[in-house]
């Protein structure tokens, strides 16, 4: 198999009001970079609009485009997770579907790439256009906790628009977890990782895909992927609590033999109510580790391919595609 130089991963959502500006920028972009060696995989994430028409639609007339089609809604980080596995080329991108990350940054990425002689360039967000203040800051929250909280050094105010070699994919493909955190992900495999800072736009069209609840799931995959720090929690409060019982033992002892037997109802009830809130915390980050190595060892596939247009060159290594199963078979093999 001959790689394209460049493949460029896109997953949509709900995005057909995008995709035909989406398709010709992205593609001027990669001709620009490298000519006519390149592809482009839309992953198409159980839209519930035309989004998959649409991109058959550009598949019959581009030879460079694949589109792929999720049996359902997978969600983001696996959605990327099935364009990255089936992509081929030397190089990948992957950018979002909503134009705020400019496919036209492509070239300059490329050359930071080849001068710092780096695996991966990374965007840093310099400025965030059309966002509103809460989605800002609780963003910046985020990344400067997950710092503290993490021993992988994720850098700050990134997403996954960025740039990488086909070793540091590969060493990315090696990682099979269902709970998936990208960005996080591309961190932890190391290699030599540069940032390339940009200002971010507004969308082109339509609403954010990341609604506030998204954002927490997405947050608490972080959190648990990359780090023990909650469960350590449970720890450190122990030893807090048995220091402030000790002292509370003696403060009841003391007006014990002083005649003034302590009688608050009040501390008594706050103590309880503190101490339980503590156990329901501490079993709740119990139950998270927990439901994900029970989801962990099923072992299932990531993504269900249910329909491709166009040339896909890659093989579904994490996900299940029918042809790759049928090709893998002895018994379709000899037919």
């Amino acid at each position: 198999m001959v790689r394209p130089l460049l493949s460029i991963v896109v997953p949509c959502y709900n995005e057909e009001a995008c995709l035909d500006l989406l398709h010709a920028r992205v593609s001027a972009a990669a001709r620009a970079a490298v000519g006519e060696e390149y592809e482009i995989l839309f992953v198409n994430d159980g839209s519930r609009d035309a989004s998959w028409p649409a991109m058959q639609r550009l598949a019959a007339r581009d030879p460079h485009l694949v589109a792929i089609n999720l049996s359902r809604n997978h969600g983001h980080q696996l959605a990327l997770t099935a364009g990255l596995d089936l992509s081929s080329g030397e190089q990948i991108l992957i950018i979002d579907a909503d134009l705020q990350d400019p496919p036209e940054l492509l070239s300059d990425m490329r050359a930071v790439m080849a001068a710092e002689g780096a695996d991966v360039v990374y965007a840093v967000r310099r400025k965030r256009e059309g966002e509103t203040f809460f989605k800002k800051a609780t963003a910046a929250m985020f990344y400067r906790l997950l710092k503290r909280l993490t021993d992988t050094e994720i850098p700050l105010d990134t997403g996954d628009f960025r740039l990488m070699s086909r070793r540091a994919l590969d060493a990315l493909l090696a990682l099979p977890e269902q709970a998936r955190f990208i960005r996080g992900m591309v961190a932890w495999i190391g290699f030599r990782q540069v940032p390339f800072p940009y200002d971010r736009a507004e969308r082109h069209a339509g609403d954010t895909h990341y609604p506030i609840g998204k954002m927490v799931r997405l947050a608490f995959d972080a959190v648990t992927g990359f780090s023990t720090a909650p469960l350590r929690f449970a720890s450190h409060a122990s030893v807090i609590l048995a220091g402030a019982s000790l002292l509370l033992l003696f403060y009841i002892a003391w007006g014990y033999f002083e005649g003034d037997p302590v009688q608050g109802w009040t501390s008594t009830m706050l103590v309880v109510t503190v101490l339980s809130s503590i156990q329901m915390f501490v079993l709740g980050m119990i139950g998270e580790y927990l439901g994900r190595m029970y989801v962990e060892v099923k072992r299932r596939p990531l993504y269900l391919v249910a329909d491709v247009a166009g040339p896909v060159q890659g093989r579904a290594t994490l996900g299940f595609r029918e042809e790759d199963v049928r090709a893998s078979d002895p018994r379709t093999r000899a037919e």
